[in-house]
C-alpha cells in the first residue's frame, strides 16, 4: 500500500482518552438534537430494517442478510452457528454446504469494536476456537479474505437522494514488530514509540511470546482485527475517494433495502484497485453505531474529530426525521437500553480477540 505522510507523534493527544471524556461533548450534542427533534432515539430510524438502526444490539448477520443479489457478490461468504453441542461438526457441515474453505474468521454475531473476533487457520484451530465461546451465543463464520489491506468507508444517502456518497475513508494498518535477532518481544514492544505507550492493548495478546526473540528481519503482527481500540493504526484515506469507488459503493448499498447511514468495512488488493472500485470484498456493514474512523488518524486535530462526529450524528438525526415522515418508527428508550445491556453482557463473555 502507498504510504501516506506520517505524523511526528505516534499518537494524537486524545487518541486514547477514556471514553467518558472524549464522548461527553458528543453525548451532549446528541441530547441537544434529541430535544430539537423531540426524539432522543431518532437516529435508530435511519436504517429502519435493522435492529436499532445498528446503534446497539443488532446482529451482524441481520444486516448482511439484507443484501440483494448485486451486493451479495461483494460480501465474503459466511455461515451462522449457534453454540451448543458438537459445534465443530455443525460448523464444518455448514461451511462445506456453502463451499467455504479455511482459514475462517470467527466473530460474535452481536459484537462491538472487534471484541471476540478470532482467526482459525486449520480445522484443529477452528475446533479449539469454537470451544472458547460460551454456550448459547450466535457466531458468524466467514471466509478469510486473502488480501492484506483493510479500510472503512462511511456511506450516507438521504431518502430523497438518488445517489449516496462516501463521507469518510480510513485505512486500517496492522502494527508489526521487526525482529533484530537480539531483543525479546517484550523489549521490542518497549522500544517501539507507539506500542510502549499502549502496553494494556498489546501485551495481553502476546503474553505467551513476550520472552521470544524473533529472528532478524522477522515480523510479529500485533493484532488481527482491524479495530482502533484493539490496536490497529488508522490513517485518513479521503484522498483516495474517487467517483469510480463512490459509484460502486452506492450501487452496493442501494441493494441493501432502506440502508442510509453507516460504515462498510472492506479488504482490498491494492489502493490503485480500490480507487478504481475493483478487487475488494466486504467484511461487514455497520449502522448508526459506527464511526467515521478517520478521526483516529494521529494527524487529526481534536477540533476536526469533533466536527466529523457532530456532522455524522447530525446527518443520522436528519435521516431519521425523514424516515419518521415516511412512517418509520424509532426504537423506544426502554427497548434500546435493554438491547444495550444485553450487548454489554455478551461482550464480557467473549474470549480475547486475536
Amino acid at each position: 500500500m502507498k504510504n501516506k505522510p506520517e505524523s511526528d507523534e505516534p499518537l494524537s493527544f486524545f487518541e486514547f482518552w477514556p471514553g467518558w471524556l472524549f464522548y461527553t461533548p458528543i453525548v451532549a450534542y446528541w441530547i441537544a438534537l434529541g430535544v430539537r427533534y423531540r426524539d432522543f432515539g431518532l437516529p435508530t430510524a435511519a436504517n429502519p430494517l435493522i435492529t436499532t438502526g445498528g446503534l446497539c444490539g443488532e446482529n451482524k448477520s441481520e444486516i448482511l442478510d439484507l443484501a440483494g443479489p448485486f451486493a451479495r457478490k461483494y460480501i465474503a461468504p459466511y455461515v451462522i452457528l449457534d453454540t451448543d453441542r458438537d459445534d465443530f461438526a455443525r460448523a464444518k457441515a455448514a461451511l462445506v454446504a456453502k463451499g467455504i474453505k479455511g482459514p475462517i474468521v470467527v466473530k460474535p454475531d452481536v459484537g462491538c469494536n472487534g471484541t471476540g473476533v478470532k482467526l482459525a487457520r486449520t480445522d484443529d484451530a477452528l475446533r479449539d476456537t469454537l470451544a472458547q465461546y460460551p454456550r448459547g451465543v450466535r457466531l458468524v463464520l466467514q471466509r478469510l479474505i486473502p488480501w492484506d489491506y483493510e479500510a472503512g468507508l462511511f456511506y450516507i444517502r438521504h431518502t430523497d437522494e438518488p445517489q449516496g456518497r462516501i463521507t469518510s475513508m480510513t485505512y486500517k494498518d496492522v502494527p508489526m514488530l521487526l525482529g533484530d535477532g537480539v531483543s525479546t518481544v517484550s523489549e521490542l514492544l518497549e522500544n517501539d514509540p507507539r506500542t510502549r505507550l499502549l502496553p494494556e492493548i498489546y501485551r495481553p495478546r502476546l503474553a505467551a511470546r513476550l520472552h521470544e526473540v524473533p529472528a532478524k528481519g522477522d515480523t510479529v503482527p500485533l493484532v488481527f482485527t482491524g479495530n482502533h481500540c484493539k490496536g490497529s493504526v488508522f490513517r485518513n484515506g479521503a484522498v483516495d475517494i474517487t467517483p469510480e469507488l463512490s459509484n460502486i459503493i452506492d450501487r452496493i448499498m442501494q441493494d441493501f433495502p432502506e440502508f442510509h447511514f453507516g460504515r462498510i468495512d472492506v479488504k482490498f488488493r491494492s489502493v490503485e484497485a480500490l480507487r478504481q472500485g475493483k478487487d475488494f470484498e466486504i467484511i461487514e456493514v455497520n449502522g448508526v453505531g459506527s464511526e467515521a474512523t478517520h478521526i483516529w488518524d494521529s494527524r487529526t486535530t481534536l477540533r476536526e474529530a469533533y466536527a466529523a462526529q457532530f456532522h455524522h450524528y447530525g446527518e443520522a438525526f436528519r435521516i431519521g426525521a425523514e424516515n419518521r415522515r415516511r412512517g418509520w418508527k424509532s426504537t423506544t428508550l426502554p427497548a434500546g437500553i435493554r438491547l444495550w445491556l444485553e450487548q454489554r453482557r455478551l461482550l464480557r463473555s467473549y474470549p480475547l480477540n486475536d
